[in-house]
Order: structure tokens, then C-alpha cells, then sequence
């Protein structure tokens, strides 16, 4: 991979990263909200008329953070793909993912052939 594309991935991989983290901030938040709400709310809530109950929302809230978690785990081990010069080689094959799909999935470790066997 030359240079221009390293410095464009790392960009990617930085917005992609800022992106996560503020996504997991308001997760975080809303959780907190939740906690409150959930302190406060009848030991009841799974009759609860209104709708989704608290642990359902408690559930999803959950979800989306351990999924945070994930990408920003990919999004460090491809910045140390980058660095070690293994970014952009599939782990599957060998050969170099495209930078089509690296520009789509800037976490990508396969390209879409080995990635559809998986």
C-alpha cells in the first residue's frame, strides 16, 4: 500500500473511531438515564402499557455499546495493521483487498470472496 493510501485509511479509521465514540457517549448516557429510570419505576415494568419495558431498552442500550466496544477494538487492530504494513492484505488469501471496499470498510480483514465463505 503506498503512502497517499496509508495517510487516507488513517483518516478514515480516525473519523470512523470519533464517530464510535460518540455514538457509544450518548449510549452511555441514555444508559444512565435508564439506571435512573429504572430506580425510579415500579419493580413491575415488564407489564409495563406504555410500550418497550425498561430491561428491553435496558437490552438494546447494552447491545449498541458492547457492538461500540467491538468496532473500536477492529478500528485499533487495523491502525496496527497500518502500521505493521499487514493493512489491506486479507487474512483469508493473502491477496490485497481493494481499496474500494477498504474505503466502504475501513476494518475490513478479507476481501468479499473469502468474506462471503466465512
Amino acid at each position: 500500500m503506498d503512502d497517499t493510501h496509508r495517510a487516507e485509511f488513517r483518516e478514515l479509521l480516525a473519523q470512523h473511531r470519533e464517530s464510535v465514540l460518540r455514538a457509544r457517549q450518548r449510549s452511555d448516557e441514555d444508559l444512565s438515564d435508564l439506571a435512573s429510570a429504572r430506580s425510579a419505576a415500579t419493580a413491575d415494568d415488564e407489564h409495563d402499557p406504555e410500550g418497550a419495558t425498561l430491561s428491553d431498552e435496558w437490552s438494546r442500550l447494552a447491545g449498541l455499546d458492547a457492538e461500540a466496544e467491538r468496532e473500536l477494538i477492529a478500528i485499533d487492530e487495523a491502525f496496527a495493521r497500518l502500521d505493521n504494513d499487514t493493512y489491506g492484505v486479507c487474512a483469508g488469501c493473502g491477496k490485497r483487498i481493494p481499496v474500494a471496499r477498504l474505503r466502504i470498510r475501513p476494518t475490513a480483514t478479507m476481501c468479499v470472496e473469502c468474506a462471503s465463505r466465512r
